[in-house]
């Protein structure tokens, strides 16, 4: 018997959504913001603290945050593609083994791509607050980086709205609705345990208090 269960709690749900949008801001501001670029070094700092948080927030946060919770090995992957190609499809608590990976891929892509940020340059009047203290061979690559990933991760994105297209029209799950309340309608399941918000905060200080820390110092 299925019944309404409480799968992510508000960080997670927050920093999904916020995610979402400052990654259209991130384009939106390269393509469209100030000539200085500082619309969009806050984008990325906004961003690169996000993603920090997320990834303490892994660690020590609910069970349906942590990565040792949802990221499966390839045979059980591999599996349950098999199964979901069959439409052979049992709803999970939180991210499923294809999700899983998908949400590591992107968080280590977003954290390779705000950092190659903060040492590019576009040779011309602006560059990274922290390019003063890389090798010009070192800025180039990181400008590299931080142009071509970008595109890459935009797929990846396309990718992931995409599945949860797909379970929305062929097998009927309401991934999105569950990822704005939080709840979600699971058979047999019990609920995960929450972790509670104090630590949440206490990890988006740790993770906005480094980055502040880098950019003062170095």
């Amino acid at each position: 018997m299925s019944r309404q269960v409480k799968v992510w709690d508000l960080p997670t749900r927050m920093f999904h959504w916020g995610l979402a949008c400052l990654c259209v801001l991130g384009w939106v501001s390269f393509k469209f913001g100030d000539a200085g670029m500082v619309w969009h070094r806050w984008n990325g700092y906004a961003v690169l603290t996000l993603v920090l948080f997320r990834v303490l927030w892994g660690l020590v946060g609910s069970d349906t945050a942590r990565f040792m919770r949802f990221v499966a090995g390839p045979v059980a992957t591999a599996r349950y593609l098999i199964g979901l190609a069959r439409r052979r499809h049992q709803p999970v608590v939180g991210h499923n083994p294809a999700g899983g990976w998908m949400v590591v891929a992107l968080i280590g892509g977003l954290l390779v791509l705000a950092a190659c940020g903060l040492f590019a340059t576009d040779d011309i009047m602006v560059e990274g607050p922290l390019a003063h203290a890389a090798s010009s061979a070192q800025v180039k690559l990181a400008t590299k980086i931080h142009k071509s990933l970008y595109w890459v991760l935009a797929a990846m994105v396309g990718l992931h709205v995409a599945a949860v297209i797909f379970h929305r029209v062929v097998l009927g799950e309401k991934l999105v609705g569950a990822m704005i309340t939080g709840t979600a309608e699971i058979e047999g399941a019990d609920a995960p345990r929450l972790a509670p918000i104090w630590l949440a905060a206490a990890c988006a200080a740790i993770a906005a208090g480094s980055l502040a820390l880098v950019l003062a110092f170095v």
